[in-house]
């Protein structure tokens, strides 16, 4: 038995394999060809770096994006830095670090093999403004082969630069810039835009041509052509730089952008992988994980590498959820949607494993400690995690037992019939039948299933579901027009008009906003009244009349709690923070957009008033 600390510096027992198999699995058959490196040593020498190279370094923003109708959750470390990648100043500054809690869940069904997790940290520094090509590169191959920094010998790495199109041109400033730093030719690529251009998020917006960064793996070239867009598994990549330096415009043209960006990006888990070899779930950031999950199961890694994988990594991103600031509770609706999706898969395969219910619990609290640290408002929210976790661990226990009675009476019908896909798709989407338990429960009867039939339906659904998000979220990152800053602004004066009406408690919960409407999420036991919701609209629509001037100050976070401002107070924003006061009706933390003066949003009016999830009420409002 070995002993491992984790973040938390709990000590958890695990078996022959775990702890010190994970991390140091890299060094198999003696191809190890870099240092073995720990989670916590490439965040702490990835900020200490930048640091030291002028940037401050804000904290990572909500897994909740704040106002941006275009994605569900925050998929990347400039999701909540749009509005200064823009233009508006930053309290912090225009040199920027930080480590950033993201979520990407386009492809769940494919979590548990070697490369796809939903939860990840990325490592990122920014330039506002300030410094471009030139000094990003320069630190990039600092930081990446210094001893003292991570150390990777030179004849290990390769680049590659955008080789230019009808848009912009070959970046042949980036590419000189890697030669002058050392960078062997054979190994520095033009590549197109497909594999070397970042952006726009939507259909117009900032973007650019970026750098990329990859490790070379002891394994031959291919083939004479053979570079990292060949996928042959030569190159793994790393690290991104991107040069936001172009607007592109609804008409489909580029135009150079006033203020150019440098905006990075390096996947935690990804560098670990590029580092040491193996898997994502190779490194530190699973072991702990997976002795919870041994312990619970009695059953090994080895045998079931799927299920462990699919069950630490749900619950992890579960955790995140329900334990952020702005955290959300499972439900039939965008983001509580995706997170009831993850829970019953949890659940699934913890059932397939032999796990008592109730043990997702126990891994919750395993990530919960592992991750409290850099992350407290986990801690801080441990008794709703568990909370939520065993209330839908219940719900879906009585959904699954109600998919056996279904799935019963299709068998009776059936006698020695084949299950025709239609009725084995409806045991999935309705009741979260995986094919794997149907197909296992129809050979206990000698019933074939028609799984062509089913795949079908399947990638159906999985393309509509495509096709749906991709509508949805077809404007880009955020629309900063003058009718968003407004109905911005408007959810301020809804938020001071709900805790005037219903009390302190009614607390944001998250916001998304569009060029037609708004939509507010607040914390509420209840449904609102006819009376209550007249009310709310009357106390805004009295600030709008008031013609107040909306004003903003910096100040530091204490300062702006001592001041009365309400908010989110997570020190996303670094030090300081902008404080945004309207008149005498509402002084709030926020980052803008916002209109100059409360007449310029007209009548406010509430078009709906409904749940978002348990203990969440959303109300849905347009500017007249």
């Amino acid at each position: 038995m070995y002993e491992y600390n984790n973040l938390g510096g709990t000590a958890i027992k695990s078996s022959h394999f775990l702890g010190l198999f994970f991390i140091f699995r890299a060094k198999r058959k003696g191809k190890q060809i870099l240092k073995v490196y720990t989670s916590n040593e490439i965040r702490s020498k990835y900020i200490a770096f930048f640091q030291e190279n002028g940037h401050a370094v804000i904290q990572s923003a909500s897994v909740i994006p704040e106002n941006d109708p275009t994605v569900l959750f925050t998929t990347a470390g400039m999701h909540p830095l749009v509005p200064y990648l823009l233009g508006e100043k930053h309290p912090a500054g225009s040199r920027l670090t930080n480590i950033q809690k993201c979520i990407r869940t386009g492809d769940i069904d494919d979590v548990g093999d070697d490369t796809h997790c939903t939860f990840f940290e990325m490592m990122g520094n920014w330039s506002l403004g300030d410094y471009f090509k030139r000094e990003a590169i320069e630190w990039s191959w600092k930081f990446v082969t210094s001893p003292q920094w991570l150390g990777i010998p030179q004849d290990k790495i390769a680049v590659t630069v955008f080789e230019g199109d009808k848009d912009a041109p070959r970046d042949t400033e980036s590419y000189e810039i890697w030669r002058e730093l050392g960078q062997r030719e054979e190994e520095l690529f033009f590549l197109p835009k497909t594999d070397n251009w970042w952006g726009p998020a939507g259909q117009t917006g900032p973007c650019g041509p970026d750098t990329e960064i990859f490790i070379i793996k002891d394994k031959e070239r291919c083939g004479p052509n053979c570079s990292p867009a060949c996928g042959c598994g030569r190159y793994v990549e790393f690290w991104n730089n991107v040069f936001m330096q172009y607007n592109k415009t609804a008409e489909g043209a580029f135009e150079p952008l006033v203020q150019k960006n440098v905006d990075t990006g390096m996947g935690l888990e990804r560098v670990l992988v590029a580092l040491n070899g193996g898997t994502v779930y190779d490194c530190d950031l699973f072991t702990s994980i997976f002795a919870a999950i041994e312990q619970l199961s009695n059953k090994s890694y080895i045998e079931h590498s799927k299920a462990y994988r699919i069950i630490a990594d749900h619950t992890r991103t579960a955790v995140f959820i329900l334990g952020d600031t702005r955290g959300v509770t499972p439900s039939n609706v965008d983001q509580g949607y995706v997170l009831r999706r993850l829970i019953r898969r949890a659940v699934r395969f913890s059932m397939n494993l032999g796990i008592a219910e109730g043990g997702l619990t126990v891994i919750a609290d395993t990530v919960i400690n592992q991750y409290d640290p850099m992350y407290p408002e986990l801690k801080a929210n441990r008794s709703l995690i568990i909370d939520e976790l065993q209330a839908e661990e219940m719900r879906f226990h009585k959904t699954l037992s109600q998919g056996l009675r279904e799935f019963e009476k299709l068998a009776s019908a059936l006698g020695e019939e084949k299950l025709d896909g239609a009725s084995a798709f409806k045991l999935y989407d309705t009741f979260g039948f995986p094919i794997e338990l149907t197909m296992e429960l129809a050979k206990e009867r000698s019933i074939s299933v028609d799984l062509e039939g089913y795949q079908e339906r399947f990638q159906k659904h999985r393309e509509l579901s495509q096709a749906g998000a991709a509508q949805k979220f077809k404007g880009g990152l955020a629309d900063h027009s003058e009718q968003t800053a407004r109905l911005h602004t408007a959810t301020h004066l809804l938020h001071a008009a709900l805790r005037k009406l219903l009390g302190d408690t009614a607390a944001q919960k998250g916001s998304n906003i569009t060029s037609e409407r708004l939509r507010f999420d607040f914390s509420f036991p209840r449904k609102m009244t006819d009376e209550e919701i007249a009310a709310t609209e009357r106390i805004v629509n009295e600030a709008i009349a008031d013609r107040a001037d909306i004003t903003f100050d910096e100040m530091t976070i204490d300062q702006a709690r001592e001041a009365g401002a309400i908010g989110l107070f997570e020190s996303k924003y670094g030090n300081l923070v902008k404080v945004y006061t309207i008149g005498k009706h509402s002084k709030e933390i926020c980052g803008g957009p916002h209109a100059s003066n409360t007449s310029e949003l007209g009548v406010f009016k509430i078009i709906k008033e409904e749940s978002s999830s348990s203990g969440v009420r959303r109300i849905k409002a347009v500017l007249l």
